[in-house]
């Protein structure tokens, strides 16, 4: 009887603890900078708003570098209007307009789930245009996944994997940042935002 009543704690004590998520920590507004008229931090949502054309792509952007990580939100991109997306491992271009140079994480149009090089080449690995057609929901939210290790990328929208692949030229760390694309006006709202800050965890 007495071993009974131990095994129960044993057991519980070589379970591991479940990984807590740094989401709190992430989108602490201290965290974050960018042009305040375009952008919105809010519990676990950002909204990017643009009344007329800004005239250049700028970003809400991570003060922190990160190097691996897990990031997942739903997206939408108000009547299916505009472009967007989530720049990884990236760097401040022009911190008067926060324009920023790097991979990026596209939505938007026939881009949802490329990898793109915003100012670092162009694309560096488009999506399959069918499966943009048949699984993204264009005028509303749709689940957006990325995880970012070593030099591989995965992007999964609406459960399935549009990007999963080794990007040599990856930088080794950067900042995070959401993009509100030029052309027009146009509203993006990430929200449901989760982050877990792989590189810590090692």
């Amino acid at each position: 009887m007495r071993c009974s009543r131990i095994l129960p704690v044993v057991l519980l004590a070589l379970t591991p603890a479940a990984r807590a998520d740094d989401t709190r920590e992430f989108l602490d507004p201290a965290n974050w900078e960018g042009l305040p008229q375009y952008w919105k931090v809010e519990g676990t949502s950002v909204t990017g708003h643009a009344e007329k054309d800004p005239k250049f792509n700028t970003f809400l952007c991570s003060k922190k570098q990160y190097t691996d990580f897990e990031l997942s939100f739903k997206v939408r991109l108000k009547d299916g209007k505009g472009n967007s997306g989530v720049q990884v491992r990236s760097k401040v271009d022009d911190p008067k307009k926060f324009i920023v140079a790097g991979p990026q994480c596209d939505a938007g149009a026939q881009y949802w789930g490329s990898l793109y090089g915003e100012k670092f080449g162009g694309m560096m690995q488009a999506s399959k245009p069918e499966m943009v057609k048949d699984k993204v929901k264009p005028a509303d939210f749709n689940d957006y996944h990325i995880r970012v290790v070593g030099k591989h990328v995965t992007i999964k929208i609406n459960g399935e994997t549009f990007n999963d692949g080794d990007f040599a030229k990856l930088p080794e760390s950067g900042i995070i940042a959401f993009q509100l694309h030029q052309g027009g006006p146009m509203t993006v709202e990430f929200t449901g935002i989760k982050f877990t800050d792989l590189g810590k965890k090692k």
